[in-house]
């Protein structure tokens, strides 16, 4: 390593102590909807390595930012409260990747060093960089251990300086995916590269207080750039534990939405536009405003975890306060409501002994619904009642547990298949319910929930992004089981036909229908508490208290003469 590398480093770090360190900055407030953030929050991580900053030099600056209608788009108040900000404390990810280990124990240092790619970057691309191998992330030492010299590295998670050094190399390409995206290591401060959107950059300040020098890049504003790693792809072993010379694709949206017509990018869904320019950094005074601001929200779907974040926020150490848990689940929800899925009693059909109902659902998302880890689930509740609320009909009643009335996955019928099959025909019986999911198949034909024995899907009936052509979709992101085979399950739609006996009924009917979503199936965490493993058993304590109720994205109903 070069001398002159650590000794920019040391003065930059002295300037920047010298002038800035007084004003690094507890989080704001933002934007609607939503009532924002207020002051609050414990101090951002403040570390530096030979090639990334923590998320409190950053913050030092980049705070207390307004865009032209008021709001406070402050980059910090609105990340700490994100799956990005806490990925290395998610505690689903830690329990699961300590279950994956327990049962592929030959594998370890495969699944951490993967793992460790996305969810503790910076720590892994550093040790990567100064040749200490090998990557540990769960054992004594690794860097979940305080005492290891990038653990804090590690538990900044997916921060600034991660995301905005990505050089433009192989993204959008497989060279890219399972988080193999490029960082240079090679130039060393003032010059150490660090990209934005804008041109024009005024960077010595930037320069002076980290090392970096602020210069466009056109990826920081591409789906590309997020593909890297939201194209996930795992190792398949087989029953004794042998590796197959097979990568099973476990998470693929940007493959998803590069197959799609979806109009948007990434970020144009997930860093929304703030209102107008903004000034995006405090010092030095008399900054341009600069236009477009994309705000730091990156909502997702996941209410369930950023909730139990919230729960339990002194255990995982969190920087966020509830007030910005708030803001981050209020948005979830905001955006998982309005902006993800429509539902539409299309027509209804009353026969003397029969009632026909068909429903039609629309994805408003730019990838499948749901996308991501294969723990997630939507699906169809339908209900046929009587005016005064008497039930007539019910298909995907959610249970207090978790689960789903009639799903064949949690029926101890051992004639009935271990998940539940996509209705490409009709719906007839309470026990038939239309869930959008996929289920993972181990090499050997049977069903699994462990990422690694996964090799195949027998279903993967998730609802297709606009424009998504069934046809032409390869192996790694098709549509799987008798989904692959509906007409009427197409980019962007399902149409769904229920027939409902009515014989002896009569009067007026009422007819309501809700496409249900569940971050995390009860069938996935059953799986993993089977695990016995110490960081299993911390998440399940978390889980335990925590509400699993699905999320109701979009209903409609109609009454029927």
């Amino acid at each position: 390593m070069s001398l002159l590398r650590p000794m920019n480093r040391l003065v930059a770090r002295a300037i920047f102590l010298f002038c800035l360190f007084p004003a690094v900055a507890t989080a704001q407030g933002g934007p609607g909807p939503g009532p924002g953030p207020g002051p609050g929050g414990t101090t951002l991580t403040v570390f530096e390595t030979d090639d990334f900053s923590g998320s409190g030099i950053c913050a030092t600056c980049h705070s207390r930012l307004t865009d032209e209608a008021g709001h406070n788009v402050s980059n910090d108040a609105h990340w700490r409260s994100t799956m990005m900000a806490n990925a290395a404390k998610d505690p689903l990810w830690k329990a699961k990747i300590s279950s994956e280990v327990a049962r592929n124990p030959q594998v370890k240092s495969i699944i951490e060093d993967k793992c460790s790619r996305c969810h503790t970057g910076m720590a892994r691309y550093q040790a990567k960089t100064d040749g200490t191998p090998p990557v540990e992330v769960l054992a004594p030492g690794g860097f979940l251990d305080p005492a290891n010299s990038l653990h804090e590295a590690a538990m900044d998670g997916v921060a600034c300086t991660l995301c905005h050094q990505v050089q433009p190399v192989g993204l959008g390409t497989p060279d890219s995916y399972t988080g193999k995206y490029v960082i240079d290591t090679e130039t060393f401060p003032p010059d150490r590269l660090i990209f934005g959107p804008y041109d024009n950059q005024f960077g010595n300040p930037m320069r002076q207080s980290s090392g970096f020098n602020a210069v466009p890049g056109a990826q920081i504003q591409s789906s590309a750039h997020c593909g890297s790693c939201h194209t996930l792809y795992t190792p398949a072993l087989d029953a004794s534990g042998t590796y197959l010379d097979y990568e099973f694709p476990e998470q693929t949206t940007y493959l998803e939405w590069e197959h799609s017509q979806f109009a948007r990018t990434c970020q144009d869904c997930h860093l929304p536009d703030a209102v107008g320019s903004v000034v995006i950094s405090n010092r030095p005074p008399r900054l341009a405003a600069r236009t477009p601001f994309g705000q730091h929200h990156f909502v997702g779907g996941n209410s369930f975890m950023v909730n139990m974040l919230k729960s339990n926020a002194a255990t995982l150490g969190v920087t966020a306060d509830a007030v910005h848990f708030d803001d981050t689940i209020f948005r979830t929800l905001f955006q998982l409501k309005q902006d993800t899925a429509r539902v539409t009693v299309f027509d209804t059909d009353r026969g003397t002994d029969l009632l026909t109902v068909t429903v039609d659902v629309e994805n408003l998302a730019g990838h499948k619904l749901p996308s991501g880890l294969p723990s997630r689930r939507a699906w169809l509740h339908l209900v046929v009642s009587k005016p005064g609320g008497a039930v007539v009909f019910e298909s995907g009643r959610p249970l207090p547990e978790g689960g789903i009335e009639g799903n064949d996955a949690e029926n101890p019928d051992p004639a009935s298949l271990p998940y539940e099959p996509h209705y490409d025909d009709v719906i007839t019986s309470w026990d038939q319910v239309q869930i959008y999911e996929p289920i993972m198949l181990t090499y050997e034909g049977g069903v699994t929930h462990t990422l690694l024995r996964a090799y195949s899907y027998v279903k993967d009936n998730r609802l297709l992004p606009a424009g998504f052509d069934k046809a032409t979709a390869h192996d790694d992101f098709a549509v799987w089981g008798s989904a692959a085979g509906d007409p009427d399950f197409i980019g962007g739609s399902d149409r769904v036909v229920y027939e409902i006996p009515i014989t002896g009924i009569n009067g007026s009917l009422d007819v309501s229908v809700e496409l249900l979503y569940q971050t995390v199936s009860n069938t996935f965490i059953d799986d993993l508490e089977s695990t016995p493993t110490d960081l299993v058993a911390d998440f399940m304590a978390m889980y335990n208290p925590t509400e699993n109720q699905p999320v109701a994205l979009a209903q409609d109903a109609q009454a029927v003469p």
